[in-house]
């Protein structure tokens, strides 16, 4: 999964293919105590988040890499974030899991040094250094010492130039990975996320598992792990952003020297756009006691002129945590799920509004009827006037602590930026996108996404009549 969640209340470059489990019910009492918490903690706090965020300098080094860089020395640290594009879907088919296997791999050795010495290197120098893969980038992470920063740019250096993939940690690495496919096969939520993926898909490569196969890792080599560091390693696909202790002029060099040598050009395999297959009903048949209701409906573009229009539809329906419809119709009213959300997907290829909840198997049927009760009273009737005033209230406010309440997270909410083209003084004229939305639009965004035939997945005992109505 790609990007910061919260992100204007949608998960950006998120799968529609990913399930999430609910949890069994818990009290209400709570949850109000909680949302009183939350809300007060973030008027104290907001005003510094947003001051500490607003100040982004876009920064070209002397080789043409381009950051966006975020000053701050309230801590002697730096936060780096980027992503190249590409991931799982430029596995070649056979070979599903590479992009998930090489990111396992860019600390465990490089240029001189091999595993052993990475890591005491990286230990020394204080930085902690993460890569992963979503289907549509390679990102990578790094936080350090701005005190030990030479040392900590320069590992950095060799992990994304010179990695090893030497064989023995490749064989550690995939038999770790290996252990997580087999888990997984007796897992009913993995086998109804991949069967969901499917289901929406088709063969498209966001139908696959980024871990892959058992078959298709045992096939991956050395050389097809370098063949996809080369086709995806290049300046032409890299976004960076910089959080820290860090000035522009140190940053310029640092940039050259870890991504200045890179080619040019990615070579990329195309990918299709798609729209998830709707109207069908998935089952994944197993004995539990709680059954996971999960429902796709056509989604919006992020460029779409009614992308505001569809994020503000979406927060009143279920983005809300404590406020939304479906919370106060499947938790508040009745008590049947402690947890009930939606979410706007938003991949390279693919859009969706998904809903997501568990509750009692025996009360599944009357779950999923609310549900859809509730989906199907907004798109024929729209939201009112008061809950999109106060959604609109809600979501200016709420961005720092969504995107902005750390470094990393700061750095991470950036590239999205990037990743979006959505330029650097966004934040600034984002509230005046929300607010410019008006009811009507709103009421047009919940008709045209929530009157298609959703696609159901029903993990759980045979829910029988779950299909339509």
């Amino acid at each position: 999964m790609r990007g910061s969640a919260g992100f204007d209340n949608c998960s950006p470059r998120s799968e529609a293919g990913t399930y999430y489990l609910s949890k069994a019910i818990a009290p209400r009492r709570a949850a109000a105590a909680l949302a009183t918490l939350f809300l007060s903690i973030l008027f104290l706090i907001l005003p510094a988040l947003t001051a500490r965020a607003m100040d982004i300098q876009s920064v070209t080094s002397p080789k043409g890499i381009s950051a966006w860089l975020v000053e701050d020395y309230s801590v002697p640290v730096v936060a780096i974030r980027f992503v190249f594009g590409g991931g799982s879907t430029q596995d070649p088919v056979g070979k599903e899991g590479l992009a998930n296997l090489m990111t396992g791999l860019f600390d465990e050795g490089a240029g001189p040094l091999d595993s052993e010495a990475f890591q005491i290197r990286l230990d020394d120098a204080g930085a902690e250094m993460s890569f992963d893969e979503s289907r549509d980038g390679i990102y990578g992470s790094m936080r350090m010492l701005a005190e030990q920063r030479d040392e900590a740019f320069d590992l950095l250096r060799l992990a994304v130039n010179q990695p090893r993939f030497d064989q023995a940690p490749i064989d550690r690495i995939r038999a770790q990975i290996l252990s997580g496919i087999i888990a997984g096969e007796n897992d009913p939520d993995t086998v109804a996320q991949d069967k969901w993926a499917r289901a929406l898909y088709g063969d498209h490569p966001y139908s696959r598992s980024d871990q892959g196969t058992r078959q298709s890792i045992a096939t991956i080599t050395p050389d097809d792990l370098k063949a996809l560091h080369k086709a995806v390693f290049a300046r032409g696909g890299l976004h960076v952003a910089v959080v820290g202790a860090i000035d522009p002029e140190t940053l310029k060099k640092k940039l050259d020297m870890v991504f200045g040598d890179l080619p040019q050009n990615q070579a990329l395999r195309p990918v299709a756009d798609i729209d998830p297959k709707l109207a069908q009903h998935v089952e994944v048949d197993y004995d539990l006691p709680q059954t996971s209701l999960q429902l796709a409906y056509p989604g919006v573009k992020r460029k779409a002129p009614d992308f505001f229009a569809a994020v503000l539809m979406n927060e009143i329906l279920g983005g809300g945590t404590f406020t939304s419809r479906l919370f106060q119709e499947v938790r508040e009213k009745r008590g049947l799920a402690y947890s009930v959300n939606s979410s706007l997907i938003n991949q390279d290829h693919a859009d969706a509004l998904v809903v997501s909840t568990g509750t009692r198997s025996d009360r599944a049927a009357e779950t999923l009827g609310i549900v859809r009760d509730v989906v199907k009273q907004l798109a024929e009737e729209g939201p009112t006037e008061a809950e999109l005033a106060a959604t609109k209230k809600y979501m200016i406010g709420a961005y720092a602590i969504n995107n902005l309440d750390s470094s990393s997270s700061i750095a991470s909410t950036l590239v999205e930026l990037q990743l979006d083209d959505l330029g650097i003084d966004y934040m600034q004229r984002r509230a005046g996108y929300i607010n410019a939305v008006t009811l009507d639009q709103v009421k047009a965004a919940a008709k045209k996404l929530l009157s298609a035939e959703p696609t159901v997945m029903v993990i759980g005992p045979k829910l029988a009549g779950a299909g339509k109505g």
